[in-house]
C-alpha cells in the first residue's frame, strides 16, 4: 500500500490507496500545532485497522509540516505544488487553472499546452495569512458567527463593501470599520468572499486570465458556500469580459469544479507520484523514530534552541501570584451594590471586540458595569447595554452619558450623549481617577494599543498602534482559538509551559509566520502562547510605542484593558518593565476592562456640575430604535476622485427633520448619520446640503462678527493720500 500525507499548517490529510489505485482510507483534522503527534496518532491506527506495514508499504509526504516527520518515517518529500499538479493532471486533465486555498497560504496554477508539451506555472502566497481560510474564519469569530453558519452564509444579493484584499491586518482595519458602521455581518463576510477571491484574480495570477476548465481545492473552497458563489461569479463575468472561448454546450457555472475529495489533493499527489517511481523509494520505517520524537527527541530540541518560560523558580511564581492575582481578579471578587440608586451617570465604551457599559453615582463610585461581546453592530450593542441598565436601575435618574471608544461618532446623537470622547481621554481620566500620581497608563485592547505619558496629572504625550494585531489581545486570543484554546485559559497553559521558543518582534503577519515554522520544530500550543505572552510588551512598549529610553518615562505604569485580565500577561508586562526600569512600580487597574467607560462617564459628570442638564433621549427611545443602513451607488461621496463608498444611517427620532432632496429620500421624523467617509466632505451629501450649510455659517457670522477680522480688513484697506 501506498500512504500519501500532508502535514500542513493547521491540519494533517492523509490517503492510503492499494496495489490496484483505490482508496482505502482517507482522513482530514485539525493538530492545533501538534503535527507529530496527529501523524504518530494517525499511523498507529492505520497500522492496526489497516496493516500497514513497515519494511512493505510506502510513505509519500507534502506540506509545510513535512521535513523532520518525513526523515523519521523513511519518506520520500514532494514539494506541494509538484503534488497538487500531479493529481490534477490523473484526474482532471481538462483543468487549466487551479485556485488552492488552505489555511494559511494560497497558490494558483496555470497549465498551457497540451500532453507531453503540458507546462505549469504556480504562483504562492505563503508570508500573508490575509485571504486564506484562517483569515476567514478569524473575522467570523470577531464577528460572533459560528463555524456551521459560515460555511452557508451567501455572497450573491448582497452589498459589498471596500474590504482590503492584499494584507490581512489593512483587512481586519477595515473589518472594524464596516463593524463600527453598523453594516451587516452578511455583508461583511459577503465582502471578505469578495476580497479573496479578488486576492487571487488580481494578485496571484500575474495578469494572466483562468480559462475551464477551473478546479476549486482546499477547506475554503470546500467548506463555504459564499465563496464559491463568489468564484462562479467572476470567473463568468472574467470569460466574457474577455471573449474567452466557453467548450460548446456547457453552461459557465459547469466549468468550475469542486470536487468532492477537494481537501486532499495534495495527499492523492504523493500517492500518484509514488506510483510512476521505483518502489525502494519512500519504503515505511516504522513509528519508533517518530515517537522517540515526540516523547523525547523534541523536548531536548526545544531545550537547545527555546529559552526558559515565563517563570524560573516555583517561588517566584508563586510570588508573584500573591502579588497581582488579587489585582487582575478584582473584578471576581468584587460585591454587587446593594443600596439604593436613585441618580447617576453612564458611561459606555464601545471597542472592536466589545461594549462595556458603567454606571457612576455623583460621587464617583462605581455601582456596577455591563458587558457584552460585540453583536458587530453598534446599534443592537446599545440597545443591549441599555436594556440591561434601565433593569438594573428602575425608574433612577440619568444624570449625564458619556461615550468613547469604536462607535462613538455613530451612536453620540442617537442615544443624546453628553460627552462624546477621545479614546486616549478617557482611558487618562479613569487611570488618573484611581492612581492620581501615575507617569504612564498602558491600554492594551482588542484591537488598538494606547500608551499614555503623563506628568503631574496631566498628559503630554501618548502613542497609539490602530493598524497592525501583533501586539493586541485579538492577536492572542485568534492564535488561542486557533489552537481549541478557549479564552480563559490562556493564562495557566502559557505558565504550563517550563520552555517557550524565540518569535520575532513586529509584524502580526511575520509573527504569524513564525509561529507556524514553530510548529514544524515541535513547540506545542502552550508553549508557543507562552512566547506570545513573553513577545506583547516589546511589540507593545517598543514596536507600536517606538520607546527607547524607559527612564524618562517614570516609574509609576498603570496597566488598562481587557487583555490585561491575562495573568501571563501581565507576567510579562512586569518582567519587561523591571527589565527596564529595576524600581518600577506596575500596577493593574481594578476596573482593567472597563477603564475606558469609567473615563467616559467621569468627562459626563463634570459636564452635569457644569450644567445641570442631559442631552440623553432616555431608554425607551433607544429600545425602539427603527434603523436601516444604505450602501449603493447614491452614497458615493463625489467631492474627490477617491470618491469614498459612504453608508447612510437612517434612524427614527423624535425631531428628526428628514432629507426629502436626497438621492436616497428621508422622511420627517428619521435623522441621518454617514459613515465610512474619509474626510469632513464626505459627511454632506450634495450642493443643496453643502449651501444650507454654508448660509448657516454666514447667518452665525452675521450674528457673532469677528471684530479682530473686521479691524485687520479695514487697516489694509484703507487708502492714503499724498
Amino acid at each position: 500500500m501506498i500512504l500519501g500525507l500532508d502535514v500542513g499548517s493547521t491540519t494533517c490529510k492523509y490517503v492510503l490507496i492499494d496495489e490496484e489505485g483505490r482508496i482505502v482510507d482517507k482522513n482530514y483534522e485539525r493538530h492545533n500545532t501538534k503535527q507529530a503527534e496527529k501523524v504518530l496518532e494517525f499511523l498507529e491506527r492505520l497500522e492496526k485497522e489497516h496493516g500497514f506495514t513497515p519494511g512493505r508499504d510506502r510513505v509519500y509526504i507534502t506540506g509545510s509540516g513535512a521535513g523532520i516527520i518525513g526523515e523519521m518515517l523513511g519518506a520520500r518529500f514532494v514539494q506541494e505544488v509538484v503534488a497538487v499538479a500531479t493529481a490534477v493532471e490523473k484526474l482532471h486533465p481538462e483543468v487549466r487553472f487551479v485556485s488552492e486555498i488552505g489555511g494559511e497560504d494560497m497558490k494558483t496554477i496555470f497549465f498551457h499546452g497540451e500532453g507531453d508539451r503540458k507546462t505549469r506555472q504556480v504562483f504562492m502566497q505563503s508570508a500573508c495569512a490575509g485571504g486564506t481560510g484562517a483569515f476567514i474564519e478569524k473575522s467570523a469569530r470577531k464577528l460572533g458567527i459560528p463555524p456551521e453558519k459560515l460555511s452557508q452564509m451567501g455572497y450573491l444579493g448582497y452589498q459589498l463593501h471596500k474590504v482590503s484584499s492584499k494584507c490581512g491586518i489593512f483587512a481586519e482595519a477595515d473589518v472594524n470599520t464596516l463593524v463600527k458602521a453598523g453594516v451587516p455581518v452578511e455583508e461583511i463576510i459577503a465582502s471578505l468572499f469578495e476580497a479573496v477571491v479578488y486576492q487571487n484574480l488580481a494578485i496571484l495570477t500575474k495578469g494572466n486570465t483562468p480559462r475551464p476548465y477551473v478546479l476549486l481545492l482546499g477547506g475554503p473552497n470546500l467548506f463555504f458556500k459564499g465563496l464559491q458563489e463568489a468564484w462562479r461569479h467572476h470567473l463568468t463575468r472574467l470569460w466574457e469580459e474577455r471573449n474567452v472561448p466557453l467548450p460548446e454546450g456547457k453552461e459557465p457555472q459547469e466549468l468550475i469544479i469542486v470536487p468532492e475529495n477537494a481537501l486532499y489533493y495534495a495527499a492523492l499527489g504523493c500517492a500518484f507520484t509514488a506510483q510512476s517511481e521505483p518502489e525502494e523509494n519512500g519504503v515505511y520505517k516504522g513509528m519508533d523514530r517518530l515517537r522517540w520524537w515526540v516523547e523525547e527527541g523534541q523536548h531536548q530540541q526545544k531545550e537547545k534552541e527555546g529559552r526558559k518560560g515565563l517563570w524560573k523558580t516555583k517561588e517566584e511564581l508563586e510570588e508573584f501570584r500573591r502579588v497581582y492575582e488579587p489585582q487582575v481578579f478584582a473584578y471576581r471578587n468584587r460585591k454587587p451594590y446593594t443600596g439604593k440608586i436613585e441618580e447617576v451617570v453612564i458611561g459606555c465604551d464601545f471597542g472592536s471586540t466589545t461594549a462595556k457599559a458603567v454606571c457612576l453615582s455623583k460621587n464617583k463610585e462605581v455601582l456596577f458595569s455591563v458587558y457584552t461581546l460585540s453583536k458587530g453592530n453598534p446599534i443592537e450593542d446599545a440597545k443591549f447595554l441599555f436594556r440591561e441598565i434601565k433593569e438594573r436601575i428602575g425608574d433612577a435618574k440619568v444624570l449625564g452619558v458619556g461615550i468613547t471608544g469604536y462607535g462613538k461618532d455613530l451612536l453620540k446623537d442617537i442615544i443624546g450623549a453628553d460627552a462624546p470622547i477621545v479614546e486616549t481621554v478617557a482611558h487618562a481620566a479613569a487611570g488618573l481617577h484611581f492612581f492620581p500620581d501615575a507617569d504612564c497608563i498602558c491600554d492594551v485592547g482588542g484591537v488598538d494599543v494606547k500608551i499614555i505619558i503623563l506628568r503631574n496629572g496631566a498628559v503630554v504625550d501618548f502613542r497609539l498602534n490602530s493598524q497592525c494585531s501583533s501586539g493586541n489581545g485579538a492577536f492572542l486570543q485568534g492564535v488561542a482559538e486557533r489552537f481549541g484554546i478557549p479564552l480563559e485559559e490562556i493564562a495557566e497553559r502559557a505558565f504550563s509551559a517550563r520552555a517557550m521558543p524565540t518569535l520575532t518582534m513586529g509584524c502580526g503577519v511575520f509573527l504569524q509566520s513564525d509561529i507556524v515554522n514553530q510548529q514544524r520544530k515541535g513547540w506545542n500550543a502552550d508553549e508557543i502562547l507562552a512566547a506570545l505572552c513573553w513577545v506583547l510588551p516589546q511589540n507593545v512598549w517598543i514596536y507600536a510605542g517606538n520607546i527607547t529610553n524607559f527612564k524618562e518615562i517614570g516609574r509609576k505604569f498603570i496597566l488598562q484593558g481587557g487583555t490585561h485580565r491575562n495573568l501571563a500577561v501581565v507576567k510579562a508586562q512586569v518582567d519587561f518593565l523591571k527589565s527596564k526600569i529595576p524600581d518600577a512600580e506596575v500596577v493593574v487597574h481594578p476596573y482593567s476592562g472597563e477603564a475606558g467607560a469609567i473615563g467616559a462617564a467621569l468627562i459626563a459628570l463634570e459636564n452635569w456640575e457644569k450644567t445641570g442638564r442631559t442631552r440623553f433621549r432616555g431608554f425607551e427611545t433607544i429600545e425602539t430604535l427603527e434603523y436601516k443602513s444604505t450602501t449603493s451607488e447614491d452614497t458615493v461621496c463625489r467631492w474627490c476622485p477617491i470618491e469614498c463608498r459612504r453608508t447612510f444611517i437612517d434612524v427614527k427620532l423624535p425631531g428628526g427633520k428628514g432629507r426629502p432632496w436626497s438621492k436616497v429620500p428621508l422622511p420627517e421624523g428619521w435623522v441621518r448619520i454617514i459613515v465610512n467617509n474619509s474626510c469632513p466632505k464626505g459627511l454632506v451629501e450634495d450642493k443643496n446640503e453643502l449651501k444650507a450649510i454654508k448660509e448657516e455659517m454666514e447667518e452665525v457670522r452675521r450674528r457673532f462678527p469677528n471684530v479682530a477680522q473686521f479691524v485687520h480688513k479695514e487697516a489694509f484697506n484703507t487708502r492714503v493720500e499724498v
